[in-house]
């Protein structure tokens, strides 16, 4: 059952890769842009003068007459985030946008265990409970188009609702004041793929134009909202979204703010207790280092301190709280690790004597928080469509669940609830990931709904998963010089990193901390530094490899590494 990759190389238009090079174009650049769907040069100059007009969003201009309203009678306005790395960012540049707009304006997250995601009736209540008093106007960031009994709530406390959200909707909107969010009906943006944080980026933005043009401020002293690129970058790569031309524009210019030291202090501290250089800052860093730093403490504590830490200017209180949130990922790691072997130990007894189509694991001790990253571990491992659940305080089963590129979870999830109207509390999410809830004694008839319904809508039981390549890489291109020259690049879901496929001589092979190879390989008589990450096992003499190219910066000096992706012996 485990999963066997196999390689794929990516098809390109030479013609194409041929015109990007006459634009002036690396060729190399041109031949992986090609492959990646890009025909004109300048799809691949990330300046703020490319990006879509926030006027394409359906309601974004009604919404920011509604805040421009507020600001102006120095209303209440309170935002309700998310728990997740992409809330956070949002509810920090709300918080800093409307802030510097003269806006009354604080924030609630709603906390995981308690009153679950999103602006449910219970988050009204806490609403009108806040310290700074009864809101006038809520926004919501990065949840909403969900919550129609929530919305129903806060109308009738006499609260008005904004939901900026970018979550697929369902049939019923909620009877919000505006809903600003490019997947709801008849909204025409044409990126469907920001994230939360780039819905309120947006947001912000119509609203600096509505306070313009009530002569708020002149527009040669307008508030800089362009400084919050760093925040939109790190919540756009933190949540996984397909990073087409319009997000790689918003991450590129976050990356070029963070490189060049203008970042916020909190994203600062952030790399600094995460051990990365931000001046060579790119993708991975967001996604792998400073984003699960935010995550953890959703995860497991109080996500409040995480946008603490991005709103705070003060350096000495922003490395504090990193520490703080530095603290909370190691006990995460932890937690998931035991986890993640428990789930495996269960598996293993499982798949052994029944292969299936579907991983489906729950243990009644598992900590509620953390399983979304066990079944992100276990379905990378299976390559199946996967959910781990855990028991909250309701005594409700919650679960996470992840998916692969053949079966759209939130689809099947809603294919499972037409055909078992009783067995599913609750759900939603996207193609690849989505939340559910059901009953403890449902667990086993739920597991074999979820194998039926993958089944059904696949016809298949078995999954490979496909490792695209970007073919053969040219040897003189395989240089220190061109990994440096793709670090300047935004890579990411649906704009893959490079990368590329060979044959080697393996000249010398041993294993770092019991899980590592590291590796000396041989090609067209260069040789070649390569790291294999999770993999203990040696390998032949003859190697065929997929790999990235990396700079491997050390005491000062950089050379070329080459991670690999995967190999077989030949």
């Amino acid at each position: 059952m485990l999963a066997q990759p196999k390689l794929k190389p990516r098809p390109f238009s030479s013609e194409t890769a041929t015109q990007l090079t006459q634009q002036g174009l690396h060729p190399l650049l041109a031949r992986l842009f090609a492959a990646r769907g890009i025909t004109e040069s300048k799809e691949a100059q990330f300046r703020w003068a490319n990006m879509h007009s926030p006027a394409y969003l359906h309601q974004v201009e009604h919404a920011a007459e509604l805040l421009a309203d507020a600001i102006e009678e120095q209303q209440r306005i309170l935002i309700v985030a998310d728990y997740d790395c992409d809330g956070a960012t949002a509810c920090a540049v709300g918080l800093r946008a409307l802030n510097e707009m003269g806006a009354d304006v604080d924030f609630l997250v709603p906390d995981r265990f308690k009153t679950g995601y999103g602006l449910s009736p219970e988050v009204v209540e806490l609403a009108l409970q806040h310290p700074n008093g009864k809101p006038d106007l809520i926004v919501t960031v990065d949840n909403g188009i969900a919550s129609v009994s929530g919305v129903e709530a806060a109308n009738a406390a006499g609260i008005k609702v904004i939901v900026t959200d970018h979550h697929l909707p369902a049939d019923q909107l909620p009877a919000a004041a505006a809903i600003v969010n490019p997947n709801q009906p008849e909204c025409g943006f044409p990126s469907k793929n920001l994230a939360g944080v780039g819905v309120i980026f947006y947001q912000m933005l119509a609203l600096r134009a509505a306070l313009r043009k009530r002569g708020a401020f002149a527009a040669d002293s307008q508030p800089r909202l362009e400084r919050l690129a760093d925040l939109v970058a790190l919540g756009t790569v933190a949540d996984v979204v397909p990073l087409d031309a319009n997000n790689r524009i918003l991450v590129a210019q976050g990356l070029h703010q963070i490189r060049s030291g203008a970042m916020s202090p909190g994203i600062a501290a952030l790399f600094q207790v995460a051990g990365r250089d931000p001046q060579r800052a790119h993708s991975f860093d967001l996604g792998f280092a400073v984003g699960p730093r935010i995550n953890a403490a959703g995860r497991l504590a109080d996500m409040s301190l995480g946008i603490q830490c991005l709103c705070t200017d003060d350096q000495d209180e922003a490395l504090a709280l990193a520490h703080e949130l530095d603290t909370i990922n190691q006990e995460r790691r932890s937690i998931e690790q035991n986890m993640h072997e428990q789930a495996l130990q269960a598996l293993k007894q499982q798949t052994d004597l029944n292969p299936t189509a579907t991983v489906c694991v729950y243990e009644p001790d598992w900590h509620q928080g953390v399983v979304g990253l066990v079944a992100g571990r276990l379905k990378e491992k299976y390559w199946r469509p996967t959910i781990a659940f855990a028991q909250a305080d309701d005594h409700e089963l919650k679960g996470s669940a992840r998916s692969i590129p053949d079966v759209h979870m939130r689809d099947t999830l809603d294919l499972i609830s037409k055909r078992h109207p009783d067995l599913i509390q609750k759900f939603g999410g996207h193609a690849m990931a989505a939340g559910l809830s059901i009953h403890p004694a449902q667990f086993e008839n739920f597991k074999s709904a979820f194998e039926e319904a993958v089944i059904a809508f696949t016809g298949r039981t078995e999954f490979d998963p496909i490792i695209e390549t970007d073919h053969s890489l040219e040897i003189e291109y395989c240089t220190l010089e061109t990994a440096q020259l793709l670090q300047k690049f935004v890579w990411g879901t649906g704009f893959a990193a490079p990368v590329f496929q060979d044959q080697f001589a393996v000249l010398n092979q041993r294993v770092l901390k019991d899980k590592h190879l590291k590796l000396m390989l041989e090609r067209e008589g260069q040789t070649f530094e390569a790291i294999w990450f999770n993999q203990a096992e040696p390998v032949g003499a003859q190697v065929e490899l997929a790999y990235r190219l990396d700079e491997n910066h050390w005491n000062g000096r950089s050379r070329l590494q080459l991670i690999v992706e995967y190999g077989e012996t030949l």
